[in-house]
């Protein structure tokens, strides 16, 4: 099956997929690969892209008095791209830059030249690419950012007090994952322990309290809570 990646007819796909301008997506698309392998694996959070957004959808002054995080929460909120997890972000754009780009490459670049007129058409291309994903991704995320608000309202009243079992190498105040037998998937949540306390994968702990400004769980041991 995968003996075709290797055949001499997929050389023009490589080709697109490793040119100006579809080579800057094709590198997002892998570290976003990438980043979802290793968040399976409990290595990294999966929300350790997020920002801290204010509610609404007024748009944030962009200008010198605004740090670099204000200036990105801006354009953020001015394209619509809120309420899921910057990394579902991310993703979506680099998916569907990748998508328009390489199909623009394939079916127009064959009419401009090889050397500085490609390079110059790829510019156009590149920025063009990147705006309609952004656009597409604003769309796409519509219908999910209600799944997302109502499976955080929900969980955040029903999970207090229940024991969870330690998905990340290790949990600390600044980094971990739990997950969550809720009898269905499991639910992966982030949580954070007390400052003299370190725990490791494996360790079943319990949620103690919600950490609104983090958007965790602080979590103790099962046997410090049981006594």
């Amino acid at each position: 099956m995968f003996a075709i990646f290797l055949t001499e007819g997929m050389n023009p796909f490589y080709q697109n997929i490793a040119s100006f301008p579809t080579a800057v997506f094709t590198f997002l698309l892998a570290l976003a690969v990438l980043y979802w392998l290793v968040a399976v694996l409990g290595l990294v959070d999966i929300d350790i892209l997020d920002l801290d957004l204010p509610d609404g959808d007024a748009d944030l002054d962009i200008n010198s008095n605004h740090s670099t995080a204000d200036a990105l929460a801006g354009l953020l909120l001015r394209f619509g791209l809120v309420g899921v997890p910057l990394t579902v972000i991310v993703s979506l754009i680099a998916l569907f830059g990748w998508l328009i780009s390489y199909y623009c490459v394939h079916f127009l670049f064959g009419m401009i030249p090889d050397g500085l007129l490609r390079w110059l058409a790829g510019v156009p291309v590149l920025l063009v690419s990147l705006y309609l994903a952004v656009l597409i991704t604003a769309q796409v995320i519509k219908p999910l950012r209600s799944f997302f608000q109502a499976t955080e309202q929900h969980t955040e009243k029903k999970v207090l007090g229940q024991v969870a079992i330690v998905r990340t190498a290790r949990v600390d105040e600044h980094f971990g994952e739990a997950m969550l037998a809720d009898g269905g998937a499991g639910l992966i949540l982030k949580v954070r322990s007390l400052p003299d306390s370190q725990f490791a994968r494996g360790d079943r702990v319990v949620l103690l309290e919600y950490l609104a400004e983090q958007n965790a769980y602080q979590v103790i041991s099962e046997q410090e809570f049981n006594h």
